[in-house]
């Protein structure tokens, strides 16, 4: 995991085999408290969608984000990437302590894609579709019917339901352009199997 600053990313992970890494409600906000802890004291957090065994967080990376923090198998580590260790680090003691149980919770690499590329010499950004792919997580796994009931991610916020303060939504509205009415509007937006397979 290596980050540069100021680009936006895509981190994602899943429990080992695909199991689940969420079993009550308290597991999701302590989750989230996570996040809060770790990952927004060295990035902008932008969007995140929790599932029952998997989670996607969107950030931009800041100046701490890329600072290093060490070195890890004789390489620089980011502090990024530390931060991220010690979430799924504590959140799998917390859940192994919960459900009694041993063993590697998370798959052991979490993924990160960042939300840009150049086509044609041009810098094009998946910062918008991937934004809305991931918030429709829950209604394309029949969790769910209706996006803003879904606790679990930051859409109630960035419609105005619910008040949360986790995420930079003012940065992502002026990285894409896009206003609080075009996200309602644009609530069901179908992403194309093609445009989603450009990164993933």
């Amino acid at each position: 995991m290596h980050l540069l600053q100021n680009e936006c990313y895509h981190i994602y992970n899943r429990g080992n085999n695909k199991q689940p890494i969420f079993f009550n409600d308290n597991n999701y906000i302590y989750f989230i408290k996570k996040i809060r802890e770790q990952l927004a004291i060295c990035s902008e957090i932008i969007c995140y969608c929790l599932m029952p065994n998997h989670f996607h967080i969107i950030i931009q990376a800041n100046e701490k984000s890329v600072s290093e923090r060490g070195s890890f198998g004789g390489k620089p580590m980011q502090e990024f990437a530390y931060r991220v260790g010690i979430l799924l680090s504590s959140y799998s003691q917390a859940i192994n302590k919960q459900n009694k149980t041993t063993g590697s919770l998370f798959q052991q690499k979490t993924k990160v894609k960042i939300l840009s590329e150049q086509v044609e010499g041009k810098q094009v950004s998946y910062a918008e579709n991937c934004f809305f792919y991931i918030h429709n997580n829950p209604l394309r796994a029949g969790l769910t019917k209706d996006l803003k009931e879904w606790q679990w991610s930051s859409y109630p916020d960035y419609i105005g339901v619910r008040k949360g303060t986790l995420c930079n939504k003012e940065l992502f509205f002026e990285i894409t352009d896009l206003s609080k009415g075009d996200i309602i509007n644009r609530s069901d937006y179908p992403l194309e199997e093609s445009t989603v397979a450009k990164f993933y």
